[in-house]
């Protein structure tokens, strides 16, 4: 076999004759033409001129490169400087040429192998290059006389021939994903884990409390699909909060929710201790609750035609009119190029016009975002009465290219229309352009929150099994924050809620936002502590300053571990109220099997994230956990956590 570097080395140094730019520009739009076509792409792909995406960048470039060479030996160097590029790169990253409109990650593609055909022809490129004959033969008139590459019989062929060898390649390269991977084009919201705090340097930690769940779904499909999830689509925080746990419930007279306190060994670090503090909040009788106005503002954008798109929406949107009362007002606002008013308030028992309405929706053109929730947002203040919640539903896949697209812009118009009264939640689909990002700055934003729906029975999960809790609050910004006893407690880390973290002097603030809770809804937070005097400290005791000599010892002097307080506002109002909790060995509940499962599902999402602070624990010692704690699990969720984590242990290195 002949070095590929050297062929293409020497093409570079052939002299060829002149070439016509037109001749050129007319041959290239009929390959991509021609590739199109054998792809079978879908020409409404959505415009996106914000971020365009590997594919289109070198599709854009090539175009520029060749419009702008004038003669036959520059297109041979360049043609050839090109196809080293791909080479190069293509090895290290498996990606292959990709159509517009698909990530550079989305599909797994071996290394080219160049070789000259049996025939002597232009190329035969292996298995899988021909892509690299695209290129090379993009000007039908070129001759490239190599002695390794090609003969002077085949060098006139018409591109049509790189058609027919794409045609013929391997389907693996060639055909649609039948599911992404960490597409390129996709944006996740997250941070680095939250470090290791000293007791006696910051004894207090601060942060809003969230009931999302999209994290949890969108890993679950990328490890469905046979991939692990970057680390910044997990969420740890989102893992443990997707899953029902049986907490104690709040008095029906009391605060809104209930705080649950339990500490346990840490599995994956003897020495160390978790605690978990959990809120369950109340769950008021369906019967009772006030009427919902609900605006669903549907992204109908070219990119919203997959099946897992637009047309599972639906099928989603639908699963939930069951559940609604007749009091119960339903609006459809649908954005591609513009908003539209689809459907006005109509009752929720108008199961025929609503349908009609939303079946009728089909998808196209670019994402007028912004317009679009303008539209809802007035639409819902219309809707609204004294003493009735309104609340948009956006189902989209995320990605705003009309109007503001900048995540910051949207929060600040976001934060703007909130004071309406009328709450946000997001429902994302689909992958590939996912901008989960955006999904998140909107929700957390909008007093709403975000989950992603993969599958109709995460629908199912969302829009009717927990669809009083997602749709109906019962207290807003709740803020949690921990004081941690020095003399008790010398270091400690809470794991998740990275993007939530609250300044300290955020916490007595009524003016920052922070996450709400739904009737029925429950929140886990677990930290892992350091008790004073373990093998397991990281950090050496000071050895100046107050308390120095304490803290690396025992003491006496208090059973109190740490301090819990809880701010909340009640719907409609804006002044704050206030839960105290000590956290004493009097206080502390004894470790139920709810506990081992989170703790479990929480290891699950350090290890998909690399976290430093699990060692040598495993993916196996994660499932065994998870299988001894399993519990009540009517729905089967805790048992496909399980299969998941069984999946990622066989992907992993």
């Amino acid at each position: 076999m002949t070095d590929p570097l050297e062929v293409l080395k020497v093409a570079i140094k052939e002299k060829t004759p002149g070439s016509n730019p037109a001749h050129i520009n007319q041959t290239l739009n009929r390959a991509m033409e021609n590739f199109d076509r054998i792809q079978g792409l879908d020409t409404r792909m959505r415009p996106n001129t914000e971020r365009p995406n590997f594919a289109a960048q070198i599709s854009e470039g090539a175009k520029s490169m060749y419009n702008t060479i004038i003669s036959r030996g520059g297109l041979t160097a360049t043609t050839a400087i090109v196809a080293v590029g791909l080479f190069a790169f293509l090895p290290a990253t498996r990606q292959g040429f990709l159509p517009l409109g698909i990530g550079k990650n989305d599909i797994n593609v071996e290394p080219m192998i160049l070789e000259k055909s049996e025939s002597g022809g232009i190329l035969e490129l292996g298995e899988r290059a021909a892509v690299a004959e695209l290129v090379i033969t993009a000007d039908p008139s070129v001759e490239i006389n190599t002695k390794d590459m090609v003969s002077a019989s085949s060098a006139k062929q018409p591109i049509n021939r790189a058609a027919n060898l794409l045609a013929r390649s391997e389907p693996r390269l060639l055909s649609r994903p039948t599911s992404i991977s960490e597409a390129s084009s996709e944006r996740f919201a997250n941070a680095h884990d939250n470090p290791l705090k000293i007791t006696s340097e910051a004894p207090v930690s601060t942060f809003s409390i969230d009931v999302d769940t999209a994290s949890y779904s969108i890993a679950r499909s990328s490890i469905q699909a046979g991939y692990l999830p970057p680390f910044e689509a997990v969420r740890a925080e989102e893992f443990v909060n997707y899953f029902s746990y049986d907490y104690p419930t709040p008095a029906p007279d009391g605060a809104p929710f209930r705080p649950t306190v339990a500490m346990m060994p840490t599995p994956w670090n003897t020495g160390t201790q978790l605690l978990h503090i959990a809120l369950q909040g109340q769950k008021p009788e369906i019967e009772s609750r006030p009427p919902l106005n609900l605006v669903f503002l549907v992204d109908t954008s070219g990119s919203m035609a997959s099946d897992n798109k637009l047309p599972l929406l639906k099928k989603s949107l639908q699963l939930m009119l069951n559940e609604l009362r007749p009091k119960d007002d339903i609006a459809i606002v649908s954005y591609a190029g513009r908003a539209a008013v689809v459907l006005n308030p109509t009752p929720a028992s108008d199961h025929a016009t609503i349908l009609a309405a939303l079946n009728g929706l089909d998808s196209g053109g670019s994402t007028a975002g912004v317009e679009g929730l303008k539209t809802a947002y007035k639409l819902a203040s219309q809707m609204k009465e004294d003493g009735e919640f309104s609340r948009v539903l956006l189902a989209t896949d995320g990605d705003f290219n009309v109007g503001i697209s900048d995540p910051k812009a949207l929060e600040a118009y976001i934060a703007n229309e909130r004071d309406s009264g009328a709450y946000l939640s997001v429902l994302g689909f689909g992958r590939g352009n996912l901008d989960d990002s955006t999904m998140q700055a909107l929700a957390q934003t909008g007093n709403g929150s975000a989950a992603y729906i993969d599958t109709l029975s995460e629908a199912q999960k969302v829009l009717v099994d927990q669809l009083t809790g997602s749709l109906f609050p019962i207290a807003n910004d709740v803020k949690i924050e921990v004081e941690f006893n020095p003399e008790k407690i010398s270091e400690y880390r809470l794991i998740g809620y990275e993007t939530r973290i609250l300044n300290r002097e955020d916490f007595n603030n009524d003016r920052i936002d922070a996450g709400e809770i739904g009737a029925g809804h429950r929140v886990t937070a677990i930290y892992e502590v350091t008790p004073n005097g373990s093998s397991a400290r990281l950090t050496d005791p000071l050895r100046y300053g107050a308390g120095a000599s304490s803290v690396d010892t025992p003491s006496s002097k208090s059973d109190e571990v740490a301090h819990l307080r809880i701010r909340y506002k009640a719907p409609n109002t804006t002044t704050s109220q206030l839960i105290g909790v000590p956290i004493s060995a009097k206080t502390l509940s004894t470790p139920t099997s709810e506990q081992t499962f989170a703790t479990a599902i929480v290891g699950f999402a350090q290890l998909l994230r690399k976290n430093p602070y699990l060692g040598d624990w495993s993916f196996g010692a994660a499932i065994t956990m998870a299988q001894s704690s399993i519990g009540d699990d009517p729905f089967g969720y805790r048992r496909e956590a399980i299969t998941l984590m069984r999946l990622a242990e066989s992907l992993s290195p």
